[in-house]
């Protein structure tokens, strides 16, 4: 039983980290060392096309899949680059926080395009 509650003890300092891995085309969002979800991007000129988000089952409900998109957002404004949100997850975030419009681009035929292409 002391073991389970070192555990927990741990799990509860554990830092989240979100981590952009270019060669992959996506940001990884891990909890104490573990990869607990990812978003995947493809990068067109000068926009990133965020097509895809995921949050394993086992950390779900902790608020981790809007800070990887808050994170994920903020390095795309960082790099100079233009957001545009295919996947769903990312277009819902986008539409509940405005602070994001200066670097938000539509959904265009082109940019469908792109991903189908890559």
């Amino acid at each position: 039983m002391a073991e389970e509650q070192h555990d927990d003890a741990e799990d509860a300092r554990s830092e989240v980290s979100v981590t952009d891995v270019p060669h992959s085309h996506r940001y990884e969002i891990t909890l104490g060392g573990a990869t607990a979800g990812f978003t995947r991007y493809v990068d067109r000129g000068n926009q990133r096309i965020f097509v895809h988000t995921e949050i394993d089952d086992a950390f779900a409900g902790r608020g981790l899949g809007s800070r990887l998109i808050s994170d994920a957002l903020r390095a795309t404004r960082a790099s100079g680059m233009r957001a545009v949100a295919v996947c769903p997850f990312v277009a819902e975030y986008l539409d509940r926080h405005r602070e994001f419009d200066d670097v938000r681009d539509p959904v265009t035929p082109d940019v469908l395009a792109a991903v189908r292409s890559r």
